[in-house]
């Protein structure tokens, strides 16, 4: 009776999940292109691990060093900035794995291993810095996509434990070990990369046009008052897919040096800013007969979730609490919780 081993299952799963992608986001995109290579690895490893594909042993290593640098590319393209030509050295990776095995198949234990361990601590010590450092993910989405990002780069460097425990069982005669070991990491660590790759916390709706490098001479001082004139007249928060990139070119400055004003007039991040500017239109609103939804929907939130964590953390009390106690005290459209952030953060000097 035929059986279906564990990649390929994974391999069908991953396979669904990249087709489900490409018909959301209506183009392949590099969240898209990683689904679609855990998909292909995972039946390479079955093919060859299960069924003894002849051939498939020696294709396995270099679209195995194909998926960290995807990986990374998938981060910086979704999260940080556009591509740029310098990206394609990143394909010297697999090129090096081929060389490898073509000349001494022995280095292959040292390059996938390193190659996984390198751009899983590249991707963690990035996310680290969190929603700020990532001016392409919607501020509505807050720290969400950096705590996803870091357990892409977990699972990278657990990739890289199978390799080294591969060895290890070899060297101890423990070769009936090996197929746990692939199983259980290698296959186990492409299916959480590609089932976090999904997260819709990661996609973003179009490309980002490019910013100028470099950082603004402007003063922080004239920066928060541009910055607050802009978002009283246009109210860019609005945009429930509003970026710190899209908010940095309204502005014609670096992300960085709006991210730092912002950081240092307020000392919270840009997402929190953002958030507290759509929590005191949304009081506004409610105020003003609209339901919690209505609210929610017309002050840049997409999810009930988000609004209600983000309220709470601004107002200190949930949405339908803080509208009763406003109508109780006869709140005439004055709002007292909390008080503008035009006043309460005022730059620093």
């Amino acid at each position: 009776m035929p059986t279906l081993p564990i990649p390929v299952f994974v391999a069908l799963l991953l396979a669904f999940a990249f087709l489900r992608l490409c018909f959301d986001q209506r183009r392949l995109t590099t969240l898209g292109l990683l689904l679609a290579l855990c998909a292909v690895q995972s039946m390479i490893i079955a093919l060859a691990q299960h069924y003894m594909v002849a051939g498939l042993r020696y294709v396995q290593p270099v679209t195995a060093a194909a998926v960290p640098p995807v990986a990374w590319l998938a981060y910086n393209f979704t999260a940080v900035r556009p591509a740029a030509r310098t990206d394609l050295l990143h394909g010297l990776v697999p090129l090096l794995a081929l060389s490898a095995l073509v000349v001494a198949p022995t280095f292959l234990d040292v390059i996938l291993p390193a190659a996984f361990v390198g751009y899983g601590i590249a991707i963690l010590v990035q996310a680290l810095h969190g929603s700020d450092a990532q001016p392409q993910v919607p501020l509505g989405h807050g720290n969400a996509p950096s705590w996803i990002w870091l357990m892409i780069g977990v699972a990278l460097i657990g990739s890289a434990l199978s390799d080294v425990l591969i060895v290890l069982a070899q060297a101890m005669g423990r070769t009936d070990a090996q197929g746990w070991i692939i199983t259980v990491f290698s296959v186990g660590n492409l299916f959480l990369i590609g089932l976090f790759a999904l997260s819709p916390y990661l996609r973003t709706e179009r490309p980002e046009i490019p910013e100028s490098a470099g950082r603004s001479e402007e003063p922080d001082s004239e920066l928060w008052n541009r910055l607050q004139v802009l978002i009283a007249t246009r109210k860019p928060y609005l945009d429930p897919n509003l970026t710190l990139a899209q908010l940095a070119r309204k502005l014609r400055v670096p992300a960085k040096s709006l991210s730092a004003a912002i950081n240092r007039s307020t000392g919270q991040n840009v997402s929190r800013f953002v958030n507290e500017e759509r929590i005191r239109h949304a009081q506004s609103l409610l105020l003003s007969g609209e339901t919690v939804t209505e609210a929610m929907l017309a002050s840049g939130f997409n999810t009930k979730s988000n609004f209600n964590r983000e309220f709470l953390r601004v107002v200190g009390r949930s949405p339908s609490d803080w509208l009763k106690s406003a109508r109780a005290a006869n709140v005439d459209g004055r709002l007292r919780h909390p008080t503008s952030v035009t006043q309460k953060m005022a730059p620093r000097e």
